[in-house]
C-alpha cells in the first residue's frame, strides 16, 4: 500500500506538472498568437497589436440576440481606501482561464470551463492607496507558468499561475512619481515595463526586466539628459527642464518578431500647456520609438509634433502591418495620430509614407507636410513651434482653442485591426477644447508631494461626442464613421464575424457593421465603461467580454445626461 501511494503521488506530480507545462506560454505560442482565436494570450491579443479574432459564432446576422452570459462583480471599492478610480483592464483568456486585474492591481483567475465561471485565486499585491489616489491598471501578461502585473505604487511581480503565490517582486520605482499602470509585455525572456505618469514631474523612461527573478536588464530614458543624444532639442538656459520632462508611455506597445524590437509611443513634454518652460522639439517627446528588446537601444524614432503644446501625445496604438503602398509591398506601421491625423510609417526605418485627416474638425494646423510628416508651420530649430498663427499657449496669453480636443481623436485607447479586409478601428471623441499657459515660476509647482505638472489650464468647449473610424491600409483612406452622443474612452475589438464591438462614457456596449459601422446591437450597464471589450471561446462556445466602471466622465466631457451613472466594478460577459 506503501508503494501504490508512492507511486500514485509521483503519477499525480507527473501529470500535474505535465499539465502547467502544456498550458506554458511561451515565446512561440506568443508569436502564433492567431493560431488561437478562443484564447487572448496577450494585451493586444496578437504581438502586432491586432486586437482580433477569426471566431465568427457571433456576426453580423445573429448579433441582435446576443445576452448577458454571466455578470462577475470585483471587490474594487473596498480594496483600498483612496480614490475611485477606473477599470482600463484587458482580460486575458488561456485555454479556458481567464485572468482579470481589478482597478487596484488585484488579480482574479476564473475557470470559465463549468456552469459559471469559478474564482480560482486572488493576487492582493497590497497596493499603498496614499501614493495611488485614484487608481488605474491596464492589465496583467502571461509568460511561462506565471502572471507578471505592474502596480501603480511602483512593482512589477511574478504570480505562479497554478497557486496565485508570488514568486517575486522588484520595486521597480518610488511610485510618487512614476505610475506603472500599462500592462506589461513579455517576449524573448525580457518583461517591457514603462513609465505611465509623465505629467507628475517625471522623466519617462522603459526598460527590460527578466522573468526570472525581477532583475533590470537595461533601461532607455524617453527625455535624454545633457550630452545625450536628443538632448540638444531640450534647449531652456538653466538645462532642468528635462529632469521633469515628461514623455511618459502610457499603454503596452507592439512587437516586432523579426527585428526583436519594441514599438512604443511617448507621451507629451511637461509641463504640458507651457513650451516657454521646456523649449525646443523635446526629443523624444510625442514618438514612435523603435526600442530593442534585447540590449534596451534606440534602433529609430519618429516624432509626430515637435515641441508640442496641445497635449498631442502618441501613446496610443501602432499596429504592425504588412501592406502595399504606392505599388510596393511595405512593412509598416498604422497608428491613427492623436492630433487627428491617420499616420502610415516604415517600420523598418522610421520613415514617413503617409497621413490622412480622419476627424471632421481639425484647426490646431493646416496640414501633414506630405515629404517630411512634420505638422506645416513646423521651423527647423525654432525654440518655440507655432504650427498655426495664434494657436500656440503663451503665457498671459491667455486661452487657445484648439479642434480636435485635448484628448484628441484616437487617445490611448486600444484600436483594432482586420488582417482579411486590410480595416484598421479606431474608437474616440470629437470636439474641441480650450488651454492657457499660466505658470510663471516653475517652483510654484511643488513636485515633492507628485502633484500635476500641467503648466496651465484646460476645458471643453462645447458637447463631446464619440466616433468608430474605419481606415482602409490598402487604400490608404477614410473608409468610414460612425458617431455616438458620449465620447469612447475604451477602444474596441474586431472579429471574423463581420463585427467590431466596444463601450462608451454612457454606459452602452455597442457592436457594429465592420463595413459599414452601423449600430447592429446595444446593451446599457448603467456606469462608466473605459475598458476595451476581447471575444473569446471556451467549450466551443463564443463570448464577448469587457469591464465597467468608474469614475463618471460628465463634468469633464459636458455630459450632463451622464451625471447619474454610479460607480460599479463588473465584468459583463456576453454571448448567443
Amino acid at each position: 500500500m506503501k508503494y501504490k501511494n508512492i507511486f500514485m503521488t509521483l503519477f499525480s506530480f507527473i501529470f500535474i506538472s505535465s499539465s502547467v507545462f502544456a498550458n506554458e506560454v511561451t515565446s512561440d505560442r506568443l508569436k502564433n498568437a492567431d493560431s488561437e482565436p478562443q484564447n487572448w494570450l496577450t494585451h493586444h491579443q496578437n504581438l502586432e497589436g491586432y486586437r482580433f479574432t477569426d471566431l465568427n459564432e457571433i456576426n453580423r446576422f445573429n448579433v441582435k440576440n446576443l445576452k448577458v452570459a454571466h455578470t462577475i462583480p470585483l471587490g474594487d471599492i473596498a480594496e483600498g481606501s483612496g480614490g475611485l478610480g477606473n477599470h482600463q483592464s484587458t482580460p486575458l483568456v488561456k485555454d479556458g482561464m481567464m485572468y482579470v486585474t481589478g482597478m487596484w492591481n488585484v488579480v482574479y483567475k476564473y475557470d470559465l470551463t463549468g456552469k459559471h465561471p469559478m474564482l480560482l485565486w486572488k493576487f492582493d499585491p497590497e497596493s499603498d492607496p496614499d501614493i495611488m489616489g485614484s487608481p488605474v491598471t491596464r492589465g496583467a501578461a502571461l509568460y511561462g507558468t506565471a502572471v507578471i502585473i505592474n502596480t501603480d505604487d511602483g512593482r512589477v511581480i511574478s504570480i505562479d499561475d497554478a497557486t496565485g503565490e508570488m514568486n517575486w517582486e522588484t520595486q521597480v520605482v518610488s511610485g510618487q512619481y512614476d505610475r506603472l499602470r500599462a500592462a506589461p509585455l513579455v517576449m524573448d525572456d525580457v518583461i517591457m515595463v514603462s513609465n505611465t505618469s509623465g505629467d507628475q514631474g517625471a522623466r519617462g523612461w522603459v526598460a527590460g526586466f527578466s522573468p526570472v527573478d525581477g532583475a533590470e536588464l537595461w533601461r532607455f530614458w524617453t527625455v535624454p539628459k545633457p550630452g545625450e543624444p536628443g538632448s540638444e532639442t531640450w534647449t531652456d538656459a538653466d538645462q532642468v527642464a528635462w529632469r521633469t520632462g515628461g514623455a511618459a508611455l502610457w499603454v503596452t506597445g507592439m512587437y516586432d518578431v523579426e527585428s526583436k524590437q519594441y514599438l512604443v509611443g511617448t507621451g507629451n513634454p511637461s509641463p504640458m500647456f507651457d513650451p516657454e518652460y521646456r523649449p525646443g522639439d523635446n526629443l523624444y517627446s510625442n514618438a514612435l520609438l523603435a526600442i530593442d528588446s534585447q540590449t534596451g537601444n534606440l534602433d529609430w524614432y519618429f516624432q509626430y509634433t515637435p515641441g508640442d503644446y496641445l497635449d498631442y501625445d502618441e501613446v496610443g496604438g501602432h499596429i504592425i502591418v504588412d501592406a502595399m503602398y504606392d505599388g510596393e509591398m511595405r512593412k509598416q506601421v498604422g497608428h491613427f495620430g492623436r492630433n487627428g491625423f491617420y499616420y502610415q510609417l516604415d517600420r523598418t526605418n522610421g520613415q514617413f509614407l503617409k497621413a490622412e485627416a480622419y476627424l471632421d474638425n481639425i484647426d490646431w494646423v493646416e496640414g501633414i507636410d506630405p515629404k517630411t510628416g512634420l505638422p506645416l508651420g513646423y521651423k527647423s530649430g525654432q525654440v518655440l513651434q507655432e504650427y498655426i498663427a495664434g494657436g500656440a499657449p503663451r503665457r498671459g496669453g491667455g486661452p487657445i482653442g484648439m479642434c480636435p480636443h485635448l484628448q484628441g481623436g484616437v487617445n490611448m485607447w486600444p484600436t483594432a485591426y482586420n488582417p482579411k479586409t486590410g480595416m484598421h478601428y479606431g474608437a474616440g471623441m470629437e470636439g474641441c477644447s480650450e488651454v492657457e499657459a499660466i505658470v510663471t515660476v516653475a517652483d510654484e509647482i511643488d513636485l515633492v508631494d507628485g502633484k500635476v505638472f500641467l503648466g496651465g489650464s484646460l476645458s471643453s468647449t462645447g458637447r463631446i461626442e464619440g466616433s468608430i473610424t474605419a481606415y482602409n491600409i490598402k487604400t490608404a483612406e477614410v473608409a468610414g464613421k460612425y458617431m455616438h452622443p458620449a465620447a469612447n474612452y475604451a477602444g474596441v475589438v474586431a472579429t471574423g464575424g463581420g463585427l467590431v464591438c466596444t463601450g462608451w462614457v454612457d454606459g452602452y456596449v455597442t457592436c457594429h457593421d465592420d463595413k459599414s459601422l452601423d449600430k447592429l446591437w446595444e446593451f446599457y450597464t448603467g456606469t462608466n465603461i473605459k475598458a476595451p471589450p476581447i471575444s473569446y471561446s471556451v467549450n466551443g462556445k463564443q463570448y464577448i467580454a469587457i469591464l465597467a466602471g468608474g469614475t463618471t466622465s460628465a463634468g469633464w466631457l459636458n455630459l450632463p445626461e451622464t451625471e447619474g451613472l454610479q460607480f460599479a466594478s463588473t465584468l459583463y460577459i456576453f454571448s448567443l
